[in-house]
């Protein structure tokens, strides 16, 4: 346990120093980080003997609240993902007051049959998981399709694949294993005609839904959004 605490400690003082003095997000950035560091050790401390992670439970948001969060939320991954979402790289939707869903285009995002992160798009990905680390209060679901050609089976573990390689991006990048859960759909969900070039197109995607921790209903954000 006191190896948590001294390790909370030094890294809440990293980030202390490592932000600029000049820079008007410092107090919420730093704040964010010890609060999600503080959540971390909490959550060992009440649930080390079942091995059970509760670090985002303790830190749940009241109801009250929830809505401004998710706000806040959508309007910074606006800002820094303006580029992405001027060229339909990141499509990004509210899907109600508590759900969020990023959909990243999978021509931008995967070479065709690949489930490897381009390069290019390497830095968008980290623009995401920049914004989401800051929020420890948000459960990622990460899912991916695919179109229709190819066997089901093929489709269900590229699918699968994908959503994995996004999530070990964003893990990378700071995002807590532990609040994030992957899974693919296969050619199931299609959202357009798979006899059309265009439909397949739109078919193969990764979706990223945001869902909040709401005090009371802790284990609601990890119920699959779709």
């Amino acid at each position: 346990m006191r190896h948590l605490k001294i390790a909370a400690l030094a890294a809440s003082m990293t980030l202390a120093t490592g932000c600029a003095a000049n820079d008007p997000n410092k107090r919420a950035k730093i704040g964010a980080a010890i609060g999600g560091l503080s959540g971390a050790v909490i959550g060992h401390q009440i649930n080390d003997k079942n091995g059970r992670y509760a670090g985002a439970a303790v830190g749940a948001l009241a109801g009250a609240v929830v809505g401004n969060y998710m706000d806040k939320q959508q309007r910074q991954l606006e800002q820094e993902l303006a580029v992405e979402r001027e060229n339909n790289d990141i499509r990004l939707v509210r899907i109600d007051e508590e759900t969020l869903k990023l959909e990243l285009d999978a021509e931008s995002t995967f070479d065709v049959n690949s489930s490897s992160v381009k390069p290019r798009f390497k830095n968008s990905l980290e623009k995401v998981s920049g914004v989401i680390s800051e929020y420890g209060q948000t459960a990622v679901h990460v899912i991916g399709h695919t179109d229709s050609t190819g066997s089901a089976s093929y489709n269900q573990k590229l699918s699968e694949t994908r959503a994995n390689s996004v999530g070990m991006f964003l893990s990378s990048g700071g995002v807590d294993r532990n609040r994030m859960r992957l899974g693919g759909r296969g050619e199931s969900m299609p959202v357009g005609d798979n006899s059309t070039s265009a439909g397949r197109t739109q078919n193969r995607r990764v979706e990223i839904y945001l869902k909040p921790f709401v005090e009371g209903r802790e284990n609601e954000a990890f119920r699959s959004p779709v």
